[in-house]
């Protein structure tokens, strides 16, 4: 029989899969895990109980509709904020303090600041990538690196991929200034050369960000190029020329 410890530390591997690949089933978490799915179970129900995990009511992409379908579980907010080690109050102070004596400006300015810092983080891990799947693939990797519990997810029809992140260090500050969002999604844009759209964010009450990137936008196997076009130029503390991606 399992300990109580080993418990915890196989609940917590469960908790960060389902932030990190959620919704997702009992079926793929042992896959994943190379747990049991009755060992799974236990522990969904566990997780369930202290309110870290519910049932997705959704069906999963491509579905056709036919049939019972498993159920998928995704993080509750709970869940996001136990997660979350960072201090949203504080930040949040002080951004409405610098909102109040520099005005709204700044904290657009502040936003696409922080946003460029994580742009010149990640943009080394993308570079180089042959097409703009493998730069998506590259980016979430980083982005995960970085505590954002990133993921990618094929669309039908294979025009299109959802990068998702499971969580957001952000996530409670961003509810209240959303430009911190707007910028990170332009620093995506730059980053993957090509325009996209945030289809949900965790601020706003999704249980992930997904981000829109059509990957067949510059052509299969062509590397995006961060000089043309479909980029912006990097920020140098002031806004650019940037790809809107949400507006």
């Amino acid at each position: 029989m399992d300990t109580p410890e080993i418990d915890s530390s196989t609940r917590a591997r469960i908790l960060h899969l389902v932030v990190e690949a959620g919704p997702v089933s009992v079926l793929e978490l042992a896959h994943d895990l190379d747990l049991t799915p009755a060992g799974v179970r236990r522990h969904i129900a566990a997780l369930e109980d202290a309110g870290q995990v519910a049932v997705h009511s959704g069906r999963p992409a491509g579905s056709q509709g036919r049939g019972r379908p498993a159920r998928r579980y995704v993080a509750t907010l709970s869940a996001q904020a136990a997660l979350d080690c960072t201090y949203a109050e504080l930040a949040e102070q002080a951004l409405g303090y610098l909102a109040q004596v520099a005005g709204e400006q700044a904290v657009e300015e502040f936003a696409e600041r922080r946003a460029a810092d994580l742009e010149a983080s990640l943009e080394p891990a993308v570079d180089g990538a042959p097409g703009l799947r493998d730069r998506t693939e590259r980016l979430a990797s980083a982005l995960s690196t970085e505590g954002y519990a990133a993921s990618v997810r094929s669309v039908p029809g294979g025009m299109a991929v959802q990068l998702c992140q499971g969580h957001c260090p952000v996530r409670d500050v961003a509810a209240r200034y959303p430009a911190l969002c707007e910028a990170e999604t332009r620093a995506l844009s730059r980053l993957l050369g090509v325009h996209v759209q945030r289809l949900s964010t965790l601020a706003s009450g999704g249980h992930v960000c997904t981000t829109h990137v059509p990957v067949a936008a510059l052509g299969v196997g062509t590397s995006p190029s961060r000089g043309g076009s479909a980029t912006a130029h990097r920020p140098t503390g002031r806004r650019t020329a940037a790809v809107e991606g949400d507006r």
